[in-house]
């Protein structure tokens, strides 16, 4: 009786090894999620991961038009006079990011705080006067001159009733 027990022990407990063996398999075979960059206008916010990220190496040159161009999977409403605030990760704010609108570069130097408030106002209207009703808006994580990382929103100007 006592090797009958023993023997169903042992199964159990290849049974359980093999169990974990097989879930640490899975997830190795999982890709590492990339850092988030959220978007907050008043109670409302939205996170998303990036659209182009090489884990925090430089994205090649021939893919960073497209990148800066891939169509935002989050969208936010905004009210001209509300304040916009970005937040990025620790590891992001460490190398440093920018903003881009409609995949042009807003600002010359890096910004390296977590987090940062901008007034809606200025993602409205173009250099030319005119206003429009949406802007994309891509959080770039840069290294010297490097582009490792973009993140897409949509920023959707909310309709005056």
């Amino acid at each position: 009786m006592t090797v009958a027990f023993s023997s169903g022990k042992a199964r159990r407990v290849a049974v359980a090894l093999g169990a974990v063996s097989a879930g640490l398999l899975v997830l190795s075979a999982c890709d590492k999620p990339t850092p988030l960059a959220t978007v907050t206008v008043g109670s409302d916010s939205v996170s998303t991961e990036a659209t182009c990220y090489n884990d925090g190496e430089a994205v090649k040159e021939s893919e960073i038009q497209g990148c800066l161009n891939k169509k935002a999977g989050k969208t936010i409403t905004v009210a001209v006079d509300d304040k916009i605030r970005f937040g990025v990760e620790p590891e992001i704010a460490e190398k440093g990011w920018t903003l881009f609108i409609g995949g042009q570069q807003a600002e010359q130097e890096p910004y390296h705080k977590t987090y940062r408030t901008i007034p809606a106002n200025a993602f409205f209207s173009s250099q030319t006067g005119e206003t429009s009703n949406s802007a994309q808006i891509s959080i770039v994580e840069t290294s010297g001159k490097k582009l490792t990382g973009v993140w897409q929103v949509e920023l959707k100007k909310e309709q005056e009733s």
